[in-house]
């Protein structure tokens, strides 16, 4: 039998082979195959009745809920492309994505209604809006009987939005079978089956929760617990109930858990799998949490255009620092980021990927497509790495974050995992700054534990570490890390804060 085309024909599949099984369990509801199924029918016929055409765009802009799961599928099955919007993006952020992606309807909450009312006027391709609640169980109340199609796997699925650290974000294609190839590795690699349950807190506007955690998660058959937001203590007491047997986040996420842990008398049981993505996890978070959960966490690294790209194994060393080998059916290398010339086991360039998961090209944008693809189909991730001589990847920073000093590549990464092992330190971020004699020079900004470390203190420690070229020159203490909804650390606006800091004295 040929693997399902799409993520949509899968949960189909599964809904009609097990009707009954739990898929979704949301604050005290239990929601089967079968009435989810109904629901994103219901919201495909619904779609149709508004006038959606095949290919027309359709924005998710709401927090974690079944409706944004059934509205997900239901836009497949009317032949619409799904467009997941970030719910911290505020009037310029929805403004231009609405734009960019010709959106003709959204779905959204009470909560970012009045958020999207308000640039809603300069939106003329914006059509309808449809709020959950009242509004939307009136609206279906009304919806005709329309044929149900499921998509061909060269269909366009998703417009997924980057997070624009360097400039105007731009809409990554994925294509139906871009999604159902990624899915099928994820659960081939992770042993993911029917009989699993996701602890899901992840935010689903996102890659990692949406393509990864609700893919997987209808693709295998199986089941999650969904919940609004993350919670530590909410977190910590369901991973005690002992009825989840994975959870999936970030490295905050981890850090915070962590956190409750040290808080609590009772540990939960081992699950079958923990997974980190998204950011760099750091080794002390690592072996902390082996050391108090009982559990080694799995690494992985993936990006929008791609979803998933490596995995440490289910089944062998997960190796602190690295990020594994491809999934199935997948390919990494690296390259010189000049040359662009394959370079041997060990040494730092840009890693490329080359797989049935990568995306199409960024809509509207084929100056940015062509930018990213050589001529051998093979995608350019703008990630720094390297791989070992038995395959595993560590990621070394974005290729946009390399720091050039006096003519020396410094990494980013490297010096930030030495700070974060001194006493007192809790967080670092290591950005360049301009500098007339060097070009750039290496600046640290620190989230301290105790105002007692100092700057003199810090910069002798890297004295005793670190090569003269790599040292930062000076340390700067912030309060906190700007961070993205993911809880990843946003280098582009930590250099910003640094440098209007330096013009205003």
């Amino acid at each position: 039998m040929a693997p399902p085309a799409s993520i949509v024909e899968a949960f189909v599949g599964n809904a009609e082979y097990a009707p009954e099984k739990a898929c979704l369990f949301f604050e005290g509801e239990r929601w089967t195959y079968e009435g989810l199924h109904v629901r994103a029918e219901t919201f495909a016929a619904a779609l149709k009745t508004w006038g959606l055409e095949t290919g027309e765009r359709v924005a998710l802009f709401l927090g974690n809920s079944p409706d944004l799961i059934a509205a997900y599928l239901g836009t497949h099955l009317a032949g619409g492309v799904v467009v997941p919007v970030n719910t911290q993006y505020r009037r310029e952020e929805l403004r231009h994505i609405f734009d960019d992606a010709g959106v003709r309807l959204c779905l959204t909450d009470a909560e970012r209604r009045p958020e999207l009312d308000r640039v809603r006027a300069g939106l003329p391709e914006l059509k309808t809006v449809v709020e959950t609640g009242e509004e939307l169980e009136d609206s279906l109340k009304d919806v005709g009987e329309h044929d149900i199609e499921l998509p061909e796997g060269e269909d366009l699925a998703v417009i997924a939005y980057t997070s624009g650290t360097t400039g105007r974000s731009k809409g990554a294609m994925l294509l139906h079978r871009n999604l159902a190839a990624n899915a099928e590795a994820v659960c081939e690699a992770w042993r993911w089956s029917a009989d699993d349950k996701l602890l899901l807190t992840l935010p689903l506007f996102h890659t990692h929760g949406l393509m990864v955690g609700v893919h997987g998660t209808l693709f295998a058959g199986a089941s999650a617990e969904l919940y609004r937001r993350f919670d530590p203590a909410s977190v910590y007491d369901a991973l005690l109930e002992g009825s989840v047997t994975m959870f999936f986040g970030v490295p905050t996420m981890y850090v915070r858990l962590l956190r409750e842990a040290r808080g609590r008398d009772r540990r939960p049981r081992p699950l079958r799998l923990y997974v980190s993505g998204s950011a760099a996890l750091s080794p002390q978070a690592f072996e902390e949490f082996e050391e108090i959960f009982e559990e080694r966490i799995l690494e992985r690294y993936g990006m929008t255009e791609t979803i998933m790209n490596t995995t440490n194994p289910y089944e062998g060393e997960r190796r602190p620092g690295t990020v594994g080998r491809p999934f199935p059916g997948q390919e990494a290398r690296v390259v010189d980021v000049r040359s662009r010339k394959p370079l041997p086991a060990g040494e730092v360039g840009e890693i490329e990927v080359i797989g049935p998961h990568v995306f199409k090209g960024y809509w509207n944008r084929p100056d940015a497509t062509q930018e990213v693809f050589d001529g051998d189909g093979w995608f350019r991730t703008g990630d720094l790495g390297s791989v070992s001589e038995d395959g595993y990847y560590t990621i070394s920073g974005r290729a946009k974050e390399l720091i050039i000093s006096g003519g020396y590549n410094i990494y980013p990464r490297e010096i930030e995992e030495l700070l974060e092992g001194y006493s007192g330190v809790s967080e670092a971020a290591v950005v360049g700054l301009p500098d007339e004699e060097y070009g750039e020079r290496v600046v640290a900004a620190i989230v301290r534990e105790s105002q007692d470390l100092n700057e003199a203190e810090l910069i002798n420690l890297c004295r005793q570490d670190l090569a003269g070229f790599k040292r930062p020159r000076e340390v700067v203490f912030m309060e906190e890390l700007p961070r993205n909804a993911l809880g990843k650390v946003q280098k582009h606006l930590v250099r910003d804060q640094l440098v209007n800091s330096e013009e205003e004295t």
